[in-house]
C-alpha cells in the first residue's frame, strides 16, 4: 500500500476504508475485518458515525499489531471547545480501546473551533493523537479559523471526486503543506459519474471498473481516499489500483469533468444548527 507522508512527518495508507453509515450493529465491525483481510491497513470513523467500537474490535481481533493499522475518527460539534474536545477525545480512545488515535479531526469547523483545536494539540503533545487535522473546510472557513492555530492541520478532509475537485481549497492547502483526504471519493453512487463515456471507455482500456478510475485519478492526483462499501468485492476492488496508471492526457480529460459543484456546502447557513439537530453523541 502506498502512503503519503504528511506535515508532521507521520505516514498516512493512501487509500483506506470508510465507515461513514454503516451500521454499529456488528456490520461495521465485519466490514472493517474484511478489509483488513483484504490488506487494507487505513479505517476512517467518526464519534458522529456512532460506530468508533465495532473499528476497535475489528481492529484488535484482526491479529495485526496495533501500529500496522492507522486508525482516523473525528470529534463532533457537539464537543468542540477546549474541555469538552478534552473529553470528546477521551471518549473516542475508550470507545476504539486504544491508547491512541493516528489522526483526529475536527468533523465540523463550527463554533469553538481554536478551542477544541487547543486540546487537540495538547492531546498529540501528550501521545493521546499522533495528527491532528480538520474536516469540511472551504476556502472562507479556512481563513477564518486556521490562522488563530499554532498548528497547521495535517489534513483537510472534504469531499472531492471528478464532479468536484475543490480547486481553490487545495490551492491553500498545497501552500500550508495540508495534505487532502476525499470522502465521497466515487461521487457517493451518482449514476451520472459512473456513466460518463470518458470513464468507461478508460474502464474498458485497463480492465478495471469505474470505481477502480476514478480512485486511480485522485491517488494520481495525491488525495487519500477511503471508498466505503459492504460489498465485499468491492472492498476488495477498491485497494487494487496501484497496478496501473493514468497518462498525462487521461489526467487531463478527467479534470475537465469538474462541475465545481457536491452534495455539501459547508457555508451554506445553517449548516452547523442542522447537523446538530441531527446527530447528538451525548445527552
Amino acid at each position: 500500500m502506498e502512503g503519503i507522508k504528511l506535515n508532521d512527518g507521520v505516514v498516512i495508507p493512501q487509500v483506506g476504508f470508510g465507515t461513514f453509515k454503516i451500521q454499529p450493529n456488528g456490520e461495521t465491525e465485519k466490514a472493517v475485518a474484511y478489509a483488513l483481510s483484504c490488506g487494507c491497513r487505513h479505517i476512517d470513523t467518526a464519534a458522529g458515525y456512532f460506530n468508533e467500537a465495532d473499528v476497535g474490535r475489528a481492529v484488535r481481533n484482526s491479529g495485526l499489531r496495533r501500529e500496522d493499522v492507522f486508525v482516523t475518527s473525528k470529534i463532533w460539534l457537539q464537543d468542540h471547545g477546549y474541555e469538552a474536545a478534552r473529553k470528546g477525545i477521551d471518549a473516542t480512545l475508550a470507545k476504539l480501546g486504544f491508547d491512541y488515535i493516528d489522526l483526529y479531526l475536527i468533523h465540523h469547523p463550527y463554533g469553538d473551533v481554536p478551542g477544541a483545536w487547543r486540546a487537540f494539540e495538547e492531546a498529540k503533545a501528550a501521545g493521546k493523537i499522533r495528527s491532528i487535522g480538520v474536516s469540511n473546510m472551504s476556502v472562507k472557513i479556512w481563513q477564518s479559523f486556521v490562522p488563530q492555530f499554532d498548528t497547521i492541520p495535517s489534513v483537510n478532509q472534504i469531499e472531492c471526486h471528478p464532479y468536484q475537485q475543490q480547486r481553490a481549497i487545495r490551492a491553500i492547502m498545497a501552500e500550508a503543506g495540508t495534505a487532502l483526504e476525499a470522502w465521497a471519493p466515487l461521487g457517493q453512487g451518482n449514476p451520472s459519474l459512473h456513466s460518463e463515456p470518458l470513464l468507461l471507455d478508460l474502464a474498458a482500456k485497463y480492465g478495471k471498473n469505474v470505481g477502480q478510475v476514478i480512485l486511480r485519478f485522485e491517488v494520481q492526483e495525491g488525495a487519500i481516499v477511503f471508498p466505503k462499501s459492504t460489498n465485499p468485492e468491492r472492498i476488495k476492488g477498491n485497494l487494487e489500483v496501484f497496478d496501473f496508471a493514468l497518462t498525462a492526457d487521461e489526467m487531463t480529460a478527467i479534470r475537465a469533468l469538474d462541475k465545481g459543484v457536491g452534495h455539501h456546502d459547508p457555508d451554506k447557513p445553517g449548516v452547523a444548527e442542522r447537523l446538530l439537530s441531527k446527530c447528538r453523541v451525548h445527552d
